[in-house]
């Protein structure tokens, strides 16, 4: 496979609206609180399908084998190199969603391209579907669900799970303990990876945890 770390940036230029195929930037004129009259430049995704109310998915997919209660959890993650960052991210699998589609048939196909494994959504019902979140709602509307999944490592399928990536898909799967998020973060961003927010709030949300002793 081709390393993701490999990727360069040849040049960049601006980008007409008419030109574009996944986004536009706007200008939105609105009033505030008091009535005075502003703008906010934004950008906002064409790629929604219609009827569905996020743009895609991540996927916190946790490894797990019923032979080995005792192994520590491991979350999925992966390294692929982004243009808008000139950065090789760690990110989570995540995807965009097809016309009429569920999120969660969205995860578990978008887990199963990405990363080869098969996985299934958590039996809780209260904790399968995140709320809708937006990574930067002050500049683009990109939103999307997280859905939460467990990959059964005794499964034959998940014996050695092969992608299948698409020929401008260039990613690297791996996996860490999930207690370990957090210093796995600091320690990626040490050696010049970049942190997707989903990832970074992830380990904070387990740091949290840990240190407030709140499980």
């Amino acid at each position: 496979m081709a390393s993701p770390r490999k990727s360069r940036i040849i040049k960049t230029e601006p980008l007409d609206n008419k030109d574009a195929k996944w986004a536009t930037f706007i200008k939105t004129t609105y009033t505030d609180p008091e009535g005075v009259e502003r703008t906010w430049e934004s950008s906002e995704r064409t790629t929604r399908p219609k009827g569905s109310d996020i743009d895609g998915v991540g996927v916190a997919a946790i490894l797990q084998d019923p032979a080995k209660p005792d192994d520590e959890p491991r979350i999925i993650l992966q390294k692929q190199w982004r243009p808008p960052v000139n950065a090789t991210v760690i990110e989570v699998p995540a995807g965009l969603m097809d016309p009429d589609e569920s999120p969660e048939t969205c995860a578990i196909r978008e887990l199963k391209e990405e990363t080869g494994y098969t996985g299934e959504v958590v039996a809780d019902k209260s904790f399968q579907v995140s709320p809708i979140m937006y990574n930067d709602p002050g500049f683009c509307n990109t939103n999307l669900r997280m859905i939460h999944v467990t990959v059964d490592l005794s499964r034959l399928e998940n014996q050695n799970p092969q992608p299948e990536l698409e020929e401008n898909e260039f990613i690297e799967t791996f996996s860490v303990p999930l207690k370990d998020l957090w210093d796995e973060c600091i320690r990626f961003e040490q050696q010049g990876y970049a942190i997707d927010a989903r990832v970074g709030t992830l380990a904070e949300g387990i740091e949290l945890a840990k240190r407030w002793k709140l499980a």
